[in-house]
């Protein structure tokens, strides 16, 4: 399970993982929140996949919206960190296209988590984790957009950064190698965002 979520499959990466208690917990506890749902996944449940007390789980998080605030916040720095680099860098395609290119490889790197967010909005609007990714989807928009944008090109900018998203979540079914496929979804997201720097650059 670790080695799926953060990509390590070198014996030593999952040996020093398997002692980290905390990152174990955030492992078995998504995936049983991905598997069952959130809200009919319980703390006990967690400890026994675990093979730990619930008092030993008390120690690093006292209720599911704190495990569920841990695995975010740790999987989606990468987005703060890009939006902070988008704010420091002029508004040139090439800007817009790399944004386009980490948030494609933040997305991949994190999928259990978005998926999981996608399969339970229902609980994930009632938890402070979804008004958390909006304002992180918001920065990301603004980081892309330039000033001049009109509504039509504002759209496509927004709209390429939900390709991706949308490339994760309904293309998964189809036949092809999944790098293929986020490489074809990323030239997607990459053209919308041409046309809407180009469109803007265009207009008197």
């Amino acid at each position: 399970m670790a080695s799926r979520r953060m990509g390590g499959t070198m014996d030593g990466t999952k040996q020093r993982r398997r002692g980290d208690t905390r990152q174990r917990i955030q492992d078995v506890a998504l995936d049983l929140f991905a598997e069952q749902g959130y809200e009919k996944t319980s703390l006990r449940e967690i400890a026994e996949s675990l093979d730990v007390t619930k008092a030993a789980l008390y120690y690093h998080f006292k209720t599911k919206e704190e495990i569920l605030v841990s695995i975010f916040d740790d999987l989606t720095q990468p987005i703060l960190d890009l939006i902070e680099w988008g704010r420091q860098q002029p508004h040139t395609l090439e800007t817009k296209q790399e944004i386009v290119r980490r948030y494609s490889g933040i997305l991949a790197n994190a999928t259990p988590l978005f998926r999981f967010m996608q399969e339970n909005q229902a609980a994930v609007r009632e938890l402070r984790v979804g008004e958390t990714f909006k304002e992180r989807m918001q920065g990301l928009r603004d980081i892309m957009i330039d000033p001049a944008a009109d509504l039509v090109d504002q759209v496509r900018y927004t709209s390429a950064i939900f390709t991706l998203h949308a490339g994760m979540f309904f293309l998964q079914d189809l036949a092809g190698d999944p790098e293929e496929k986020r490489r074809a979804v990323l030239e997607v997201a990459s053209d919308l965002v041409t046309q809407a720097h180009e469109g803007t650059r265009k207009k008197p």
